[in-house]
């Protein structure tokens, strides 16, 4: 299986809801480095797994639409814990989404998963894989 992962990271504001939570039901801030790693079996017709100016392009427009937000007050989140790992499928969906519009070019459409790790600091991370 070959892979390719590009990066990018997102500043947001959120709290939780549940005891399992403690201090972080309050409002707090939080900065992930987000990683989006694409698989495919076989290389496409130019040798690649997907091109990386594509996949960091589209990346950095789905953490923008993340970046700098209190996701407590983005419709699409309300009532929802935006956990790291929920984060991570967001993510992952949302790119998803726009590999099968073709935004990363038509080689991509030969991509078979999609990973995506949020790290919130150096001792802890979340992921989520879907498959393409």
């Amino acid at each position: 299986m070959f892979s390719v992962t590009v990066r990018d990271h997102i500043m947001i504001a959120h709290s939780f809801r549940g005891e399992v939570f403690g201090p972080a039901q309050r409002l707090h801030g939080a900065t992930f480095l987000v990683d989006a790693t694409f698989r495919r079996e076989q290389l496409d017709d130019d040798n690649i797994v997907v091109d990386m100016g594509l996949a960091a392009r589209e990346l950095g427009a789905v953490t923008g639409e993340l970046n700098y937000r209190n996701l407590d007050n983005e419709p699409g989140f309300a009532g929802v814990n935006t956990s790291t790992e929920f984060l991570a499928k967001v993510i992952a969906d949302r790119l998803a989404e726009r590999v099968h519009r073709g935004a990363l070019g038509e080689g991509a459409r030969g991509l078979t998963a999609l990973s995506v790790t949020l790290h919130e600091s150096h001792v802890a991370w979340a992921s989520y894989e879907r498959a393409l």
